[in-house]
């Protein structure tokens, strides 16, 4: 199985920032916006984002490597010996559970027969344990909200699963009563998700706030206009005041992500002039005859 390392292109000495470099250049290089109905390039894609999940969190990383859990992100069921519970220090501590010596044989064993009593003449009743796992979304399905059904790691039926608006990486939605069974009757644990959301190709955040980058042609730049732009919850019409530079910035209110108590962060779009792709013989000969152009110094004041 390819490991998570291998699957990036990087070793396992890289730096957190080495990971994330090398996630964003094959996530730009393999997004299925770029590759309309390229399958192969999708499941690489799912591939890359499912690795970067796990090594772009210095604590999974850290597990990972470890032996705590595996390339999907599932915790590895851990090892209980007897002398765990022998050598635990509590000095009247033993090896005992609801079940007594029922633990050492399996149902259908015929030595069970001999050992199924209860410990101490007490049943224990014992809340299931949580689980934790990890799910990797898309900035706008984080951004925006979402509803997805998902299958937890060893089977089981299909769970509807609530992705609120404004879902940061990092953070951890419950699903009540999905971890382990308890026992005797006891209240099964809860399933705690931690959520990855994949950086996007244009949009970055800032707090409660978006922060991306719009191109702008020459003409608009130097006669101004209207132009449609993006934005986390669809396209909106922004003017540009003639004689717009490059690094200008504007502000869209109320188009960032949602705030936590409510309302919502503001979206900044800086523009960035862009020639021509091809180019125009009448671009260039009226810049060769631009008198002021010539005498022009935008680096005045600079210095060297």
């Amino acid at each position: 199985m390819t490991s998570p390392y291998e699957t990036l292109g990087v070793s396992r000495d890289a730096t957190q920032k080495d990971i994330q470099s090398a996630y964003r250049k094959l996530a730009k290089k393999l997004h299925p916006d770029l590759n309309p109905g390229d399958k192969g390039a999708e499941d690489l894609f799912k591939a890359v984002s499912a690795a970067y999940s796990l090594l772009g969190d210095e604590d999974k990383r850290g597990k990972y490597d470890r032996g705590e859990i595996d390339g999907t992100g599932a915790e590895t069921p851990p090892r209980h010996y007897y002398r765990d519970y022998a050598q635990s220090g509590d000095a009247g501590a033993r090896y005992e559970s609801a079940h007594g010596f029922s633990d050492f044989a399996e149902a259908d064993d015929i030595f069970s027969s001999f050992f199924s009593r209860r410990a101490g003449g007490q049943q224990q009743r014992q809340r299931g344990r949580d689980t934790h796992f990890s799910m990797e979304i898309a900035f706008l399905d984080a951004a925006n909200g979402t509803k997805t059904q998902i299958t937890l790691p060893g089977g089981g039926p299909a769970l509807d699963l609530t992705i609120p608006p404004g879902t940061r990486d990092g953070q951890t939605l419950r699903l009540r009563g999905k971890g382990e069974p308890g026992r005797d009757g006891a209240p099964a644990g809860d399933a705690l998700i931690d959520i990855r959301v994949r950086p996007h190709p244009l949009f970055a955040t800032d707090g409660d706030d978006v922060r991306y980058e719009v191109p702008i042609s020459l003409s608009e730049a130097v006669l101004g206009g209207k132009i449609r732009v993006p934005t986390i919850d669809g396209a909106v019409n922004i003017s540009i005041a003639p004689h717009t530079n490059t690094g200008k910035t504007l502000r869209l209110k109320g188009k960032g992500l949602h705030k936590p108590g409510g309302g919502h962060g503001d979206a900044y779009v800086s523009l960035k002039i862009v020639l021509p792709q091809a180019p125009d013989p009448a671009l260039s000969a009226f810049v060769e005859g631009w008198a002021a152009g010539k005498t022009e110094d935008p680096r005045k004041g600079m210095g060297g």
